[in-house]
């Protein structure tokens, strides 16, 4: 039977499914080089050299127009009466053999040339970690160039503010006159928003985000916003390691404790000392509000979604850090002769190597967790809980020993801070995990990975048209009526509804994933987002939606529905609370 005769009325497609196979990154020809050597600033103009305040990151390489305009990104910069601005050229010779020019606050050129390496760099963190291309949230199957984030590094008048635009599909970074004089910055001297890495990062974070999990942008609960803003404050943070100098100055100025390791653990420096009266940074992962050595709990935080955010980030920040001292704990022993005491003064520069190196291995290992563990959140009204519950499963697919007890640290950081998921008897790790599909559910032939074709690797679909064939296959059993509830959708029929109205389910993505273990172990995976809208009243009431992420093994069989029920009258009651109160 033709699965795609559904197409319409027993199922729809969204419009990221097709969108995918219209994304083609750059494909490195085998006498390009790996990488293109650029100088950025590692955290922001106002930390010294002697801290590691300029770096040579490596960027994925590949040619670029002035601008500079990639494949997905492009500097679109303009003068504030339209007219068009000089961009930089980093393929001029003469910028070439300088790695790019050289870091300074008052070089447009340099603004618009940290930007490019910032973006780029997150971009493929995230790739890594997810082992396929990424799309933007906006991009459109009808419009290769809806495929490229435009970005404006210094927008007039955005003043004291960056922002990711989903609806036209840019970064936006703003500029100011300083409020507050701190370090390096005279009286009303000028900032740059883009020239935080922090800042960067974060704004990008958003980006990628949107465009893995698009329905996380609506806030159908207070942690979904907040989740958003602590996922890409996470990102900007375990970035700060990447960055050897940075590692080195801050382990030394803090002796290995990485709680009082400022530079690492701040977020956006400058900007918060520019414009924050007492001169702190924008934010930190440190927990500094709690009372008795207890962190700031859950249900007691603000539910402003920055402020709410800073307690999911402090969970995550204090599993790496207790992570990190089981790892150095050892060579902490041997440099102490058995005493685990430093004494005095500056550490012994081979035990400061080590424990740097190790700090950056856990952080990228960290960004990585965070980064997979989305794949493994529900499409819709995502909560703290269940991105445990993600990062848990992530991780236990991959790694199934975890002698170091990373997965133990992460359970014991949320419930010091009272997040606990729902309907969970037990926080142990076999209670966590996501459980399999309650149904014997059919292998799905169509999707095994034999029958997918891709153009020339797994990360990359071979074309739009295939990427539908694939979501039809999904779609065709989500409608099947012993089926649907599965997917945590239901019938327009479903006597359940009262006079609430369904629409038909939609299958919003379909990605591969390739993933990577510490031993070398790849695994392979379908990801899939399906989602169903659900009218309060009756068509043109309310919107209300469920749905459910599916992960398919490379044979076809579904190894987990991660569902949201369209039926789950408990959100729905909580939803008509929120948006009465």
């Amino acid at each position: 039977m033709n699965q795609n005769l559904g197409e319409g009325s027993l199922f729809t497609l969204g419009s990221r499914v097709a969108a995918a196979g219209i994304v083609r990154p750059y494909q490195r020809n085998s006498d390009d080089p790996f990488y293109r050597p650029l100088q950025i600033y590692a955290l922001d103009p106002s930390i010294s050299c002697l801290q590691g305040a300029v770096t040579v990151v490596k960027v994925p390489y590949e040619p670029l127009q002035p601008g500079p305009v990639g494949k997905l990104i492009k500097i679109v910069d303009q003068r504030e009466d339209g007219s068009p601005q000089e961009l930089v050229d980093l393929d001029d010779p003469r910028v070439l053999i300088m790695n790019g020019r050289t870091p300074s606050p008052g070089d447009r050129l340099f603004r618009q040339q940290m930007v490019y390496a910032v973006v780029s760099l997150t971009y493929a963190a995230f790739q890594r970690a997810l082992g396929r291309q990424l799309i933007w949230g906006f991009t459109q199957e009808t419009d290769e160039n809806s495929s490229q984030l435009q970005i404006r590094t210094e927008a007039a008048p955005v003043g004291k503010n960056a922002y990711y635009a989903k609806d036209t599909g840019e970064l936006v970074f703003g500029h100011y006159e300083a409020d507050q004089v701190n370090g390096r910055t005279p009286p009303k001297g000028m900032i740059y928003t883009c020239l935080s890495h922090d800042i960067i990062a974060h704004e990008t974070s958003h980006a990628l985000l949107h465009g893995l999990r698009a329905n996380f942008e609506y806030s159908t609960n207070p942690d979904v916003a907040a989740f958003h803003e602590a996922f890409a404050d996470l990102v900007a943070v375990f970035q700060h390691f990447s960055y050897r100098d940075v590692v080195l100055a801050a382990m030394q100025e803090s002796r290995g404790e990485i709680r009082t390791a400022a530079l690492l653990t701040d977020i956006a420096r400058q900007f918060g000392y520019t414009t924050r009266a007492d001169g702190q940074p924008l934010r930190t992962t440190i927990d500094v509000t709690g009372k008795g050595g207890i962190p700031v709990q859950y249900k007691e935080a603000s539910q402003e979604p920055h402020a709410l955010g800073t307690v999911l980030t402090s969970a995550v920040f204090e599993a790496f850090i207790t992570v990190f001292e089981r790892r150095i704990a050892p060579y902490v022993r041997l440099a102490t002769g058995g005493s685990g005491q430093l004494p005095p003064g500056e550490l012994p520069a081979d035990l400061l190597q080590i424990l740097a190196k190790t700090a950056q291995t856990l952080a990228e290992q960290f960004l990585i967790i965070c980064i997979r563990a989305i794949d493994y959140c529900p499409p819709v009204d995502i909560e703290f809980g269940e991105y445990l519950r993600a990062v848990i499963t992530a991780d236990h697919d991959l790694v199934q020993d975890d002698p170091w007890g990373y997965r133990e640290a992460w359970i014991d950081a949320f419930a010091r801070r009272g997040i606990f998921p729902s309907n969970v008897p037990h926080l142990v790790e076999d209670t966590l995990l996501w459980r399999k599909p309650g149904k014997t559910l059919p292998t799905l032939t169509d999707l095994c990975f034999g029958e997918l074709r891709f153009n020339g690797d797994p990360a990359q679909p071979a074309s739009p048209d295939e990427l539908r064939r694939q979501a039809c296959a999904l779609g065709w059993v989500v409608a099947q009526p012993e089926w649907t509830e599965e997917f945590g959708c239901t019938l327009r029929n479903d006597p359940r509804l009262g006079s609430d109205a369904v629409d038909p389910p939609c299958v919003e993505s379909i990605r591969t994933s390739r993933r990577v273990g510490p031993d070398g172990e790849i695994r392979f995976d379908l990801v899939a987002e399906v989602i169903q809208r659900r009218w309060i009243g009756g068509k043109g009431g309310g919107e209300f939606y469920g749905g459910a992420t599916v992960i398919i093994d490379p044979y076809g069989k579904v190894r987990y529905v991660i569902r949201k029920s369209v039926l789950a009258e408990e959100r729905v009651r909580r939803m008509g609370v929120l948006s009465n109160g």
